[in-house]
């Protein structure tokens, strides 16, 4: 007969799971810290760098004006990138061939050429045409062309190229089946797009949205090529009064972390909204993530 060990489970008692230690994890934690530690004090301790300035031009009113001027660019861009990318996604994939056809073209010809070149081309578009409008109403285009609406035009007509194809991945995810059987119940088109298709196209919508957007908030500085008042061109003018690159970089930098950290934040509720009736469990927020990693690294588990 067997012998049974005194520390063995007796029947119907839970088994004790052991975690598997890991040391050479936390030895490459540490070895990573101090790598990181050793790069931030570097730069922290350059003999020519001045954080006196930093600090005081990082709110100094000209460059909070040149955030607002980031914000309001980001946002206007973004506004008629989503409008355009909607509009071409269903043409797309519409079946009349010429609204496909014209679809194709614009996002072929938006995407296969650089940003910084459709801005360079709309700011100049005074040079080849001075005068824009309808037959018997002309303008002066160098009046239209203002530094905003050449920012606008470059930025956002390259962005609708791209929200043409992330529009159209997120309506071809939803089922066909959905669409033919409102079909069968007499639905309209319209209808069937904006009752059944896109609410359950957002899932697969929303997150690359979201890493547009924050793109699209550094692809702001480029607008400093048309003499928009961005944060990039801000800093850099003030820069080149006080020759202290460096130190306005870095201002330049702390605003555009701050700004893409909140639309981060902003994303991650936003995809946890409309997470919803596609799992059970809606995703941790990053508070209820953290505290169950802390509980589980006082109790001895292994954090996820």
């Amino acid at each position: 007969m067997a012998e049974v060990s005194a520390d063995a489970p007796t029947r119907g008692e839970a088994i004790r799971a052991i975690p598997v230690r890991h040391p050479w994890r936390w030895v490459a934690a540490v070895l990573v810290l101090a790598f990181v530690a050793s790069a931030v004090y570097t730069v922290a301790t350059a003999p020519n760098l001045r954080w006196e300035i930093v600090q005081h031009y990082l709110f100094q009113h000209r460059v909070l004006l040149g955030v607002g001027g980031t914000i309001e660019l980001t946002v206007l861009a973004m506004l008629i990138g989503i409008a355009l990318g909607a509009l071409m996604a269903v043409m797309r994939l519409s079946s009349n061939p010429v609204m496909s056809a014209v679809s194709w073209f614009y996002i072929w010809f938006f995407r296969g050429t650089p940003v910084l070149v459709q801005l360079f081309f709309w700011w100049n578009l005074p040079l080849i045409l001075p005068t824009i409008g309808l037959p018997g109403h002309q303008t002066e285009t160098v009046k239209l062309i203002t530094p905003l609406a050449a920012a606008l035009l470059g930025l956002g007509l390259n962005e609708g190229a791209y929200m043409a194809e992330i529009v159209r991945a997120g309506i071809i995810s939803v089922d066909p089946g959905q669409t033919e059987a409102a079909m069968a119940l007499g639905m309209q088109r319209s209808v069937i797009l904006q009752r059944i298709v896109l609410p359950q196209a957002m899932r697969v919508i929303i997150p690359p949205t979201g890493n547009e957007t924050i793109s699209m908030l550094k692809t702001s500085s480029l607008a400093f090529i048309a003499q928009f008042p961005e944060l990039f061109r801000v800093t850099t003018e003030i820069a080149a009064f006080n020759f202290r690159i460096v130190e306005l970089l870095i201002v330049g930098s702390f605003w555009y972390l701050v700004c893409t950290s909140i639309l981060t934040v902003g994303q991650y509720y936003l995809e946890r909204y409309f997470a919803r009736g596609s799992q059970r469990d809606l995703p941790l927020t990053p508070w209820q993530r953290l505290r169950r990693n802390a509980f589980a690294f006082h109790s001895g588990a292994v954090p996820r």
